[in-house]
């Protein structure tokens, strides 16, 4: 696994380490399965506070992206239908949203066109 923080990027670094590993994750560079470094490790080889890395697992986990198994470790976790579950429960409260606020199709669509655009472009 290779992370590089750039410290001029507009991102967090958090959000920086979330977004590699997750896009490494949905890439198959890591693998299901894939242990990944305790935080201590991580937020040291990368110069870190421990507290920086403890938050992109902690969104990683709750993205379904990683699982941590206690004392085992944390892992890559498979990307399945809890991913798509997920995935369609957020579109579904992004779509009543758009409605709610007068949105038409077209608006919606463009604006999540240009997040998954922006998202993708960083990972």
């Amino acid at each position: 696994m290779t992370l590089k923080i750039r410290i001029d990027d507009s991102a967090p670094p958090f959000e920086q380490v979330r977004a590699q590993i997750s896009g490494q994750a949905r890439s198959g560079a890591l693998p299901v399965g894939y242990r990944l470094p305790t935080v201590r490790g991580l937020a040291e080889s990368l110069g870190l506070a421990a507290n920086t890395v403890a938050k992109a697992y902690r969104a990683l986990e709750t993205d379904g992206v990683i699982e941590t198994r206690g004392r085992n470790g944390t892992f890559v976790a498979a990307a399945g239908p809890a991913a798509e579950r997920e995935a369609a429960s957020a579109a579904q409260a992004y779509a009543e949203r758009v409605r709610r606020l007068g949105l038409k199709e077209d608006a919606a669509l463009a604006a999540v066109r240009d997040a998954l655009r922006a998202a993708f472009e960083q990972g």
